[in-house]
């Protein structure tokens, strides 16, 4: 019986988070209300206030789930070119850049402090750097095990180069995502094997 309520209550919490999902990506997090939310995800507002408590609980649930999701996804471009630097660069900044562009939770998770207007972030961290903090040690961890050739310093600025290169380029595009991903990547590619010019 305890599995089946867990398993009742996970779907509960999807619901509603894709409820609140959609809610935000259409109005904003700033107007929304618990009552939308509940009725949007087919549950009585006593319901929703027994499994999250706030507003601000749901925020940050549905925060973290757009993260979890997007690093993964992340990853598995890069998996899908894991023998070449390059390709994997690419593709991955490629991702970033079509999710910051469709995504409006993940555009707001990446811009964060960064000029954004919407609070919904507060609910996840004051300050952006453990986004990027989280990215980039994902990154470099990656790196240093698909690419081990890549000596540690120059891994570190590739790193370094990848993530504020691709967030320069959500702020302030310059070309279609395809065209700023490649680009990016030539970069990457220079800086993480200076001597072969790759």
């Amino acid at each position: 019986m305890t599995r089946f309520r867990e398993s009742v209550r996970s779907l509960l919490r999807e619901r509603v988070l894709d409820a609140a999902r959609d809610l935000v990506g259409s109005g904003g997090w700033g107007g929304l209300r618990l009552a939308a939310i509940a009725r949007a995800a087919g549950i009585s507002r006593q319901t929703l206030y027994n499994e999250f408590g706030s507003k601000e609980a749901i925020g940050k649930a549905l925060v973290e789930r757009e993260l979890e999701g997007f690093l993964l996804g992340i990853q598995r471009e890069l998996d899908a070119h894991r023998d070449d630097l390059r390709a994997a660069a690419a593709a991955g900044v490629g991702y970033t850049l079509r999710q910051a562009a469709d995504n409006p939770l993940i555009k707001a998770v990446l811009l964060a402090e960064r000029g954004g207007e919407d609070d919904l972030l507060a609910y996840l961290t004051t300050r952006p750097e453990p986004v990027f903090d989280t990215a980039a040690a994902m990154l470099d961890a990656y790196a240093a095990d698909a690419w081990p050739d890549a000596d540690a310093e120059s891994r570190g600025l590739a790193v370094e180069a990848i993530v504020r290169l691709t967030v320069s380029h959500i702020i302030a595009p310059v070309a279609p995502p395809e065209e700023s991903a490649q680009r990016i990547a030539r970069i990457t590619a220079r800086i993480a094997y200076p001597a072969d010019g790759r």
